[in-house]
């Protein structure tokens, strides 16, 4: 893809408002449409992308393997969390309303906190899928099809 040079440059200049507009879906999820999953495929497809523009090895040099492995397990770590802190708090598993000191705050930090959690983990399944099957691509031969 060296070759392409107009594709590199509009990649550059297409991939940082694709990762805005994840944040902002994903940060906008509990007042309107959007949340942490729609969030999340938004923002792996921008580094799909750059792996599709740029190259799988140097996308993977971006975001290497164990990043994308340890941001897979903070996701549900925080998702489970919340959970449990309602638990915690007095309240039922994912009862967010006891997390604050009013229920309306509580139900505000609760659900950013758990979209957060689910953003999170979609990014990295989703660019964990596409490594997994890039990569087998690039290894199969001929004969192997």
């Amino acid at each position: 893809m060296k070759q392409h040079l107009v594709l590199r440059v509009v990649a550059k200049m297409l991939i940082p408002p694709i990762l805005l507009f994840a944040l902002y879906v994903q940060f906008h999820g509990d007042f309107g449409p959007g949340g942490g999953f729609q969030a999340g495929v938004i923002f792996a497809a921008a580094f799909i992308l750059y792996a599709l523009v740029f190259g799988l090895e140097t996308a993977r040099r971006v975001v290497p393997d164990r990043l994308v492995h340890t941001a897979m397990a903070v996701g549900l770590l925080i998702f489970a969390g919340v959970g449990f802190a309602g638990l915690l708090l007095g309240g039922n598993y994912l009862n967010y309303s006891v997390l604050a000191e009013n229920q309306k705050a509580g139900q505000h930090l609760g659900i950013t906190l758990i979209e957060f959690g689910v953003g999170t983990t979609v990014v990295a399944v989703m660019i964990t899928i596409f490594f997994a099957f890039a990569g087998r691509s690039a290894r199969m031969s001929d004969e192997d099809w």
